[in-house]
C-alpha cells in the first residue's frame, strides 16, 4: 500500500466538497496554492464558468484530473432518449476537453426521478435495462472519444432516485456484459460511502482489477447521519475503515488519486475553503 503520510501528491479535490465556497476558478487557484496537484469538476460547475475558461484555468494551474462528473442519468420516456443520448454525449465531450482520465456516471433510478417530466413507474428492473442499454448506446460513442466511462455504485438508499445500481457487483455485471474484453473503455468508480457496507465489498473490488478499477473515492459515514445525501463526513470522524479499502484497491494495480468528495450542507459546506482543503491534506496523510 502507498504511503500518504510524507505529502498529499496523491491527494485529488472533487470540486463539490467547497462547492458552496467559491465558483470552479476559485476552487482551481485555492487547490493550487495549497499543493493539490489534481481535482475532479463537476458539470455545472464547470457551466458556470464556461467550459474554455474551465479548461485554461485547470491547465494554467498545471492541474490533473481524477475523474469528471457527471453523465448518466439514464432511464426516462422513450420521447426522452434524444435528450439523454445528447445530454451524455455532451459529458463525453467536455470530459475530453478538460483532460479527465474518465467520465463517472450516475446512472439513474426509477425514470420520473431521472428525468423528470417522465411517467412515474416503480419498475426497477425496467430502470435497469434502460440504464444497460444506455450505458451501451453511450460507449461506442466514449470509446470514440478515448474518454472511458466509470459506473459508480451508490448505495441502496438511494436506489429509487439517483441510481439502481447499487453494489460493486452490479456495476462489474455491466461492464462484463458490454465490455467483455476488458478493454479498458468501462469499468467502476468506487466511492467508500456508498459501498463501505458491502459484505462482498473485499473481493468485487479484487474482481475489479487494474482494468475496471477506474477512480478511487473518500470521505467518511457519520453516525447518526442527519440528511442521507448532505451529511458524509470528513475522513477519520465516521466508522469507515478505510485503510484495508484502499489497500484492496491499490491491490488490483490502481495507481491513480484518492479523490475527496464531501457534500456537507450543516458542517464543511460552511467552513472558510482553505480550513476545509488543509484538513482534507491532515486526513489524507493520517487515515486515508
Amino acid at each position: 500500500m502507498r504511503d500518504l503520510s510524507g505529502d498529499h501528491r496523491l491527494l485529488s479535490l472533487n470540486t463539490a466538497t467547497v462547492r458552496r465556497q467559491g465558483d470552479l476558478a476559485a476552487i482551481v487557484e485555492a487547490c493550487a496554492r495549497h499543493g493539490i496537484r489534481a481535482i475532479s469538476p463537476w458539470r455545472d460547475q464547470v457551466e458556470a464558468v464556461g467550459l474554455a475558461p474551465a479548461v485554461a484555468a485547470v491547465r494554467e494551474a498545471g492541474l490533473a484530473l481524477s475523474g469528471y462528473c457527471r453523465g448518466g442519468m439514464f432511464p426516462g420516456d422513450p420521447s426522452q432518449a434524444p435528450a439523454v443520448r445528447d445530454d451524455n454525449r455532451r459529458a463525453v465531450d467536455e470530459a475530453a476537453a478538460l483532460g479527465a482520465p474518465c467520465l463517472v456516471l450516475v446512472v439513474g433510478g426509477l425514470p420520473q426521478y431521472a428525468r423528470p417530466g417522465s411517467a412515474p413507474s416503480r419498475d426497477l428492473g425496467a430502470a435497469r435495462a434502460q440504464v444497460e442499454d444506455g450505458i451501451h448506446d453511450l460507449l461506442g460513442y466514449a470509446r470514440a472519444a478515448g474518454m472511458p466511462l466509470a459506473i459508480e455504485p451508490l448505495h441502496p438508499m438511494y436506489a429509487a432516485d439517483r441510481a439502481c445500481v447499487n453494489t460493486l457487483a452490479q456495476a462489474l455485471d455491466l461492464c462484463d456484459r458490454l465490455d467483455p474484453g476488458r478493454t479498458g473503455a468501462l469499468g467502476v468508480a468506487c466511492d467508500v460511502y456508498h459501498v463501505w457496507w458491502d459484505p462482498d465489498l473485499l473481493g468485487q473490488i479484487a474482481r475489479a482489477g487494474a482494468e475496471r478499477m477506474l477512480a478511487y473515492h473518500v470521505c467518511d459515514w457519520l453516525v447518526p447521519t442527519r440528511d442521507l445525501l448532505l451529511d458524509r463526513g470528513m475522513m477519520g470522524d465516521g466508522i469507515i475503515d478505510l485503510k484495508p479499502v484502499r489497500a484492496a484497491v491499490e491491490a488490483t494495480g490502481f495507481a491513480g488519486f484518492c479523490e475527496v468528495e464531501i457534500f456537507s450542507e450543516a458542517d464543511w459546506w460552511r467552513r472558510p475553503m482553505d480550513e476545509v482543503l488543509e484538513t482534507c491534506i491532515q486526513r489524507h496523510r493520517t487515515v486515508v
